[in-house]
């Protein structure tokens, strides 16, 4: 985290306002995020219907399901790799040819899942080629997300860096959303029978297109004014970006990877994971699980850019608390609310999401613990390696708590806000400047 303006040089004035182009710049930064992350979460939302087709017909339900959540998880694996040699050349070659690279390597497999054959058909090779297809996603989305925050936030004003992240960040949960509604669609107009017959292909298919889009909309952007300065000042790092920060920024890499542990608490457990669990549990319809998903979703999105907000106005430590304690409260409101009170689903979701939205705070923590120079490579190797541990091992390990007791998607997140919370406490108690003292040495 930079101690002033000025460590950084080349970044743009403090104080300036945003500018019409700034605004542009994160408009299609962020639509070409959503885009992409849709192609990376549709699965989860066609989980139950991809287990029943992928998967030999007489395997146990729970067997499926860890199965099928056990191909998801293999994608937070692939994500380490993808996102340390994409962050390499975006730290030495520049930021905006890796976040076009990102987008165009997420859209081909998921084009292809939505014409893969079934296991009636292929028999053991179609959950195979689904695994590899996964991989490669991943690998996209471990350059896409770190790329997008380091790419964002060199083009704002520094005191804007909250927000802008914020922004970012909902516009990949949006990302969410929209695979949400799809799901949704592909639900209410079709039959179970023809959902599975060719329904569940359609949202992939559409991916693919919508994967194709995004990359024509990143032709529009321009390299960001931090790198094009280095670039001009001959200051790229010179030796391999990964070593730098495995050597000098051991804090910045600890604080960062915890705080991904608390993003992917809220994002694939409360998100991703509740609709199929309040399916399997609780006895709620497709349809109505997927309806409360969307609000919650929405209100996500909105949550992520007023925590960003709060980060800039605040500070990052004060946002973090503050929304870590509203998510532990909400979380178990939530999960206690569906078991006794049912009908009130969509607005206690909708609740949860919104603080949910702390996870906005999570990336302006990480794009000033890092300088310049081997920010994209710092932030892409704690955050993907985090992802692929937390975020790969939290789908199985919450289903089968969830199997001897339905509070414990709750009790999870709770833990991970607390983990939260004491981070937030040490970015209060050390404060900015000492942090990057500490982070650099």
């Amino acid at each position: 985290m930079p101690t002033s303006p000025t460590p950084d040089a080349g970044q743009p004035a403090a104080q300036r306002p945003l500018t019409r182009q700034d605004a542009k710049t994160l408009a299609l930064a962020a639509l070409g995020g959503a885009l992409e992350f849709y192609d990376f979460i549709i699965y989860v939302f066609l989980a139950p219907v991809i287990g029943q087709l992928f998967f030999p017909p007489n395997t146990s339900d729970v067997l499926r399901q860890l199965q099928t959540f056990g191909v998801f998880a293999v994608a937070y694996f692939a994500r380490p790799l993808g996102g340390i040699i994409m962050a390499h050349f975006g730290d030495r070659s520049g930021r905006k040819r890796m976040f076009a690279l990102s987008v165009f390597m997420m859209a081909v497999p998921t084009l292809l899942i939505g014409i893969l054959p079934t296991y009636a058909t292929a028999g053991y090779a179609a959950p195979l080629a689904l695994l590899a297809l996964r991989v490669l996603q991943g690998a996209a989305v471990g350059g896409e997300v770190p790329g997008a925050w380091v790419f964002v936030s060199e083009h704002v004003p520094e005191r804007r860096v909250g927000f802008a992240c914020g922004t970012l960040t909902a516009g990949l949960t949006f990302g969410i959303l929209l695979g949400s509604l799809v799901a949704r669609a592909v639900n209410e107009a079709y039959t179970p029978e023809e959902v599975r017959t060719f329904g569940w292909r359609i949202p992939f298919i559409l991916g693919g297109v919508f994967g194709f889009f995004a990359v024509f909309l990143r032709r529009w952007l321009a390299e960001t004014p931090v790198f094009e300065e280095m670039r001009q000042r001959k200051a790229l790092v010179r030796e391999l970006p990964i070593k730098a920060v495995l050597r000098g920024h051991g804090v910045a890499v600890t604080v960062s990877m915890l705080l991904t542990w608390v993003l992917t608490a809220g994002i694939v457990v409360v998100i991703l994971m509740t609709p199929t669990l309040l399916q399997q549990h609780y006895a709620i319809s497709p349809t109505h699980a997927l309806k409360a998903n969307s609000m919650a979703t929405l209100s996500l999105t909105f949550g992520c850019i007023a925590f960003g907000l709060a980060a800039d106005r605040f500070g990052v430590g004060r946002a973090l608390g503050a929304g870590c304690i509203a998510l532990l409260v909400t979380v178990y409101l939530f999960y206690r609310g569906v078991a006794g009170a049912p009908e009130r689903l969509v607005e206690l979701y909708a609740l949860t999401g919104f603080c949910v939205g702390v996870v906005g705070v999570v990336p302006t923590v990480m794009v000033r613990a890092f300088p310049a120079a081997v920010r994209f490579s710092g932030i892409s190797f704690s955050y993907n390696v985090a992802y692929a541990i937390f975020g790969g091992l939290t789908p199985p390990a919450v289903t089968l708590l969830t199997n001897t007791n339905r509070l414990s998607p709750a009790y999870y997140v709770a833990a991970l806000c607390g983990v939260g919370l004491l981070v937030a406490i040490y970015l209060l108690s050390v404060g900015r400047s000492r942090f990057a003292a500490v982070s650099a040495s």
